[in-house]
């Protein structure tokens, strides 16, 4: 999942802060670090578990779901950039209970992208220490990423770039490396599995199975709209589109062409949610040096989404307290150099410390779950995008049918968590933190209207 770096900041009374120095092509290398994540390098294995060889038409189908989504996004950027980004949208068009509701889901989403990540890391280090339990490992890396918070190192921060070309890097190798073993330049102990074209080969499951690996794949993009919160940041704003396309032109390209590899090199039979897919679509090569690598690139690239994303909810609690959308106790901070959210970065702890309680309780389904529940709350904030659009841009048909068509992609990638039994508890969760943040945006929208009545 993406390296979730900004909150939406300022929802309601965001301004425009001037000329940027980030070029359109840079801010696209960035979208392509940033979304690269653990959710691709291991929650792929779940998706293909369920669609089998057909996972990458489920790939191919959020490419153009994600495109949809960031081309309303840009539009709206480029004719009105503000902090705020998608939050700040959502208030213009349905008022101040959207961009609340907008604000609470993506903490929550990066709450449970936290939890996924940490579990990710620690089933990753299983590979070499596979007598820990999960939790402690998940435990390990949590505190770990803590102390990182509490230094406030600046050099991590630095690092955020290297560490993508890292995961870029272990993706491109796997597609060499794949290439040759595909093409015949390279034998392995076993054979490449004759691809045939019978449905039952290519949808093991049935379209039922390809329609619940939707989630794992949109997932996998998640992230695109951080790159509207980094918009200001661009010299011409206008240029957001043009980055974005180029951006998820890479993505569905290293995306589609890893996962053909995979599937083409090993029965899909052999996947499974506690190993990388790319680790065992080379297990059968002679390649003692590979497995070691790239876990170790992965794990390196899982840990800076961690800290990112810990960044992230932390600044976001104090930027909502500050708009009066969360209690004030959340906006406070330490009087140190660094004026720490101490408040704000215990409530994200505790969301880390239930991650590696359900890791514990749950150590077989556990990923699976906060997988699941991220990425739907990922995708319900996707949709106010493109429902905010239909309200503040003056679009044509072709706008809106392809709005239209977005919403639909978005649609059947959650109701596909609902048919398949053993990921239909993350939709629940992410109904239950939807159900939530609607009653709590409900009272705070009588205390407002009490406010402006007085």
């Amino acid at each position: 999942m993406a390296e979730q770096t900004g909150g939406c900041k300022d929802v309601t009374n965001s301004e425009s802060t001037g000329t940027g120095t980030m070029s359109w092509w840079h801010l696209s290398l960035i979208g392509v670090g940033c979304t690269i994540g653990t959710g691709y390098f291991l929650g792929s294995a779940i998706g293909i578990k369920y669609a089998g060889p057909s996972f990458v038409i489920s790939f191919i189908a959020a490419g153009a779901g994600t495109y949809i989504v960031y081309y309303h996004l840009a539009k709206m950027t480029a004719e009105d950039p503000q902090e705020g980004s998608f939050c700040y949208y959502a208030a213009k068009a349905f008022g101040k209970w959207a961009g609340f509701c907008c604000g609470w889901v993506y903490w929550w989403s990066n709450i449970l992208i936290m939890g996924s990540q940490l579990t990710a890391l620690a089933l990753l280090s299983q590979f070499w220490f596979p007598w820990i339990p999960l939790w402690l490992l998940a435990g390990g890396y949590g505190i770990l990423s803590l102390l990182i918070m509490l230094l406030g190192t600046k050099s991590f921060d630095k690092a955020e770039n290297l560490f993508a070309v890292i995961k870029t890097s272990a993706i491109i190798m796997f597609i060499v490396i794949a290439a040759l073993a595909v093409f015949g330049v390279m034998e392995g102990d076993g054979k490449i599995p004759n691809f045939t074209y019978r449905s039952s080969t290519l949808l093991p499951e049935g379209f039922k199975g390809l329609w619940s690996s939707l989630i794992y794949a949109f997932y996998a993009y998640g992230g695109v709209e951080v790159i509207g919160l980094m918009a200001l940041q661009l010299k011409k704003k206008k240029d957001i589109l043009k980055a974005g396309n180029v951006m998820l032109i890479i993505l569905t390209i290293i995306y589609v062409t890893s996962l053909t590899f995979a599937v083409l090199l090993i029965a899909t039979d052999a996947f499974n949610d506690k190993e990388s897919p790319f680790v065992t679509a080379l297990s059968l090569y002679d390649l003692p040096f590979f497995p070691h690598i790239f876990n170790g690139a992965v794990i390196i690239a899982g840990f800076s989404a961690l800290t990112a994303a810990l960044f992230a909810v932390t600044n976001l609690l104090v930027s909502l307290a500050k708009d009066g959308e969360a209690p004030i106790i959340f906006k406070k901070k330490l009087k140190t150099p660094r004026d720490l959210p101490l408040p704000s970065l215990l409530l994200a702890t505790a969301g880390m410390i239930a991650s590696v309680v359900a890791a514990m309780l749950l150590p077989g389904k556990v990923y699976e779950y906060l997988t699941t529940a991220a990425g739907i709350l990922l995708i319900y904030n996707w949709a106010f995008i493109i429902l905010s659009a239909f309200k503040i841009l003056n679009q044509k048909v072709f706008g809106k049918a392809m709005g239209i068509l977005g919403l639909c992609f978005l649609f059947l990638a959650v109701s596909g968590t609902i048919l398949e039994k053993s990921i239909r508890f993350g939709f629940y969760v992410s109904l239950a933190v939807v159900l939530l943040t609607a009653l709590a945006a409900f009272l705070m929208n009588k205390r407002w209207k009490m406010e402006e009545l007085a």
